[in-house]
C-alpha cells in the first residue's frame, strides 16, 4: 500500500512539472526522463548482470521505427502495432543474445557494437521503409480511445513509463533472479556451481532490458514526431554507458544522478563556455573512475556514513566484574 502511495505521489509531482514549463523546457524533460528510463535499464544489464552491451540504444531506436512501421506502414491499430513491435525487441534481444552473452567482456562489447553498426545501416539503406537517411516524419499518435494525447498530457505518458520500468527493474533487482544475476556478474563459475544457469541468466537479462528499452523507444517517436539515423547513433550507447558510471554501476538511484548530470550537463555549460563543456565532461568521466570508483551515489554513501553516529560500546556489568 505504502509502495502504491508512493507511486501515485511521483507520478503526480513528476507529471505537474510538465504542466508549468514552457514548450522548450517541457521537450527537454520528456527527454530527460527518457535517458533516465534508459539509464536504469541498462545499469540493470551492466551494473546488476555484468554485460557490457552496446546495443542498449539500439534497441531504443528498434522500439521506435517499428512502432511507427506498423502503425503508418503496415496499418495497424496502436495497441497492436505496440505488442509487435515489443515482441520484434524480444525476438531480435534472443537473437542476439543467445550467441552473444556467451562472450565475456571485451568481446561481448564487440559483438554489440557490430550489431549496432549494422541496425543504423539498415536504417540508411530501408528506402521508403525508414525513410533512409532522412528517417520519417509528419506524423502523430493516433488518438487512444478517441482522444489525443498531446502537449503535458503526453508528458505524463513518459513519466508513467519511467516510473513503471523503475519497479519493474526494483523487484527484479529484489528476486532470485535479481540476485543470479549479481552472482553471474561477480564469479559465474561460483554461480554455476551453486545451481544457477549462467547462459540462461544473462539471455534473460539482455532480452528483459532489450525489450524495456524498446518500449521507451515506441514513446519516443512521438516526442518531436519524427526519428532518423542519426538519433540512433553510436555516440549515444557511449554516453548511456558513462552515465551509469558516474552516477554508480549497479544503483538504481546512480542511474538516476548520473542520467540527470550528463544530459543536463551541456544545457547548463554550453552558454558559459561553450563546446569545450565537452572538456569538463571528459575531466568529470577520468576524476569519478579515478577518485571514486563506485560513482556519485557513493560520495552520498560516504557523506551520510559520516554523518552517521557510530555505536559506542558500553561494557556491560558481568564484563567490569571480569576485569
Amino acid at each position: 500500500m505504502k509502495s502504491l502511495a508512493g507511486f501515485v505521489l511521483a507520478a503526480v509531482v513528476l507529471s505537474g512539472v510538465a504542466f508549468v514549463l514552457g514548450s522548450y523546457q517541457t521537450d527537454v524533460y520528456r527527454k530527460l526522463l527518457l535517458w533516465i528510463t534508459l539509464a536504469l535499464g541498462y545499469n540493470f544489464l551492466f551494473g546488476i548482470a555484468g554485460q557490457i552491451a552496446f546495443s542498449h540504444f539500439t534497441f531504443y531506436g528498434i522500439g521506435a521505427y517499428a512502432v511507427l512501421i506498423l502503425l503508418f506502414k503496415v496499418g495497424l491499430p496502436l495497441p497492436l502495432a505496440v505488442l509487435a513491435g515489443v515482441a520484434l525487441c524480444v525476438v531480435l534481444a534472443l537473437v542476439v543474445a543467445i550467441p552473444a552473452t556467451r562472450l565475456e567482456g571485451f568481446y561481448l562489447a564487440l559483438a554489440t557494437l557490430a550489431f549496432a553498426q549494422l541496425f543504423l545501416v539498415v536504417l540508411s539503406e530501408g528506402g521508403s521503409v525508414t525513410g533512409a537517411a532522412g528517417g520519417l516524419a509528419n506524423y502523430r499518435l493516433p488518438d487512444v480511445f478517441g482522444v489525443r494525447v498531446a502537449g503535458p498530457w503526453y508528458t505524463v505518458v513518459i513519466v508513467v513509463l519511467l516510473l513503471a520500468t523503475m519497479a519493474i527493474l526494483w523487484r527484479l533487482d529484489r528476486s532470485w533472479f535479481g540476485r543470479a544475476c549479481r552472482a553471474v556478474r561477480d564469479n559465474p563459475e561460483a554461480a554455476r556451481a551453486m545451481g544457477v544457469n549462467v547462459a540462461r541468466t544473462r539471455i534473460a537479462a539482455y532480452a528483459i532490458t532489450s525489450a524495456l528499452a524498446g518500449v521507451a523507444g515506441m514513446v519516443y517517436a512521438f516526442v518531436d514526431n519524427t526519428v532518423n539515423p542519426p538519433i540512433f547513433g553510436l555516440e549515444n550507447s557511449f554516453l548511456l554507458l558513462f552515465m551509469v558510471i558516474v552516477g554508480g554501476s549497479g544503483r538504481h538511484a546512480g542511474a538516476i544522478v548520473g542520467a540527470a548530470l550528463l544530459y543536463l550537463m551541456p544545457f547548463v555549460l554550453s552558454p558559459l563556455i561553450g563546446h569545450h563543456h565537452a572538456l569538463v565532461f571528459g575531466v568529470v568521466m577520468v576524476a569519478v573512475v579515478q577518485f571514486q570508483p563506485k560513482g556519485l551515489i557513493g560520495v552520498w554513501d560516504w557523506l551520510r556514513s559520516r554523518n552517521t553516529p557510530r555505536a559506542v560500546n558500553v561494557p556491560t556489568r558481568g564484563a567490569e566484574l571480569r576485569r
